[in-house]
């Protein structure tokens, strides 16, 4: 007999408590002094069924950072469905990973450190969603494009990788524990970079000024 679905519930609330605990753990001690035993005893569960779902610790971390992920782009669409204009979505994009930054830097660091580091993270689903997530900016650029805000000669994997690039190295300081930053006020310094190397018309203003400039007279 087929059995009703209400049967699969414990299994999933046990898992998400798990993966709760786990978030936990490693955003207040980082991945090396958290312990399978002490995630186990925040959930709620012997730590036999931590292992039952994960194989080991560096799974669990993955299946967190995946979650945690899965959570930011569900954020990332909802929002930027309402928002209009190019500059105006590519700012809250900005300001959001800069935000997210800001609140959990341990988690972000255990990505640098644990994961991204890694051997194997190219073939991590962390890998994976993090192509999805960094894929909102070339799909906003693109869109850019296509409205004739951006120049249609510029290189969005670079572009790219000068947003997230720009990012990382502006808040690694701050992730390592280490001062403070203005998510607000990076976001708007970026952004406005950006703009003025990637907006259409901004060759065509310069080559004007400089045409216009007096030519000296021979000697």
């Amino acid at each position: 007999m087929t059995q009703p679905a209400y049967s699969r519930l414990p299994r999933e609330r046990r898992v998400a408590d798990i993966m709760a605990a786990a978030r936990a753990v490693f955003d207040e001690k980082g991945y090396a002094a958290a312990s399978v035993a002490e995630i186990a005893e925040r959930a709620g569960v012997v730590e036999g069924s931590v292992y039952r779902y994960f194989e080991h610790k560096r799974a669990l971390l993955i299946a967190v950072v995946e979650r945690w992920y899965a959570e930011l782009l569900s954020d990332f669409d909802e929002h930027l469905v309402v928002i209009a204009g190019t500059w105006n979505r590519l700012r809250y994009l900005v300001w959001k990973h800069l935000s997210t930054i800001e609140k959990q830097p341990m988690l972000v660091r255990l990505v640098f450190e644990e994961l991204r580091s890694g051997p194997d993270y190219r073939r991590t689903a962390v890998f994976q969603v993090n192509r999805r997530y960094t894929r909102r900016t070339i799909d906003i650029l693109k869109d850019g494009i296509a409205r004739g805000e951006i120049r249609r000669d510029i290189p969005l994997g670079i572009a790219r990788d000068m947003i997230f690039g720009g990012v990382e190295h502006h808040t690694w300081a701050f992730v390592r524990g280490e001062g403070t930053f203005s998510p607000v006020a990076a976001a708007d310094a970026i952004v406005d970079i950006l703009r003025r190397g990637i907006a259409t018309g901004v060759v065509t203003r310069k080559a004007r000024h400089v045409s216009k400039s007096p030519r000296r007279k021979p000697r």
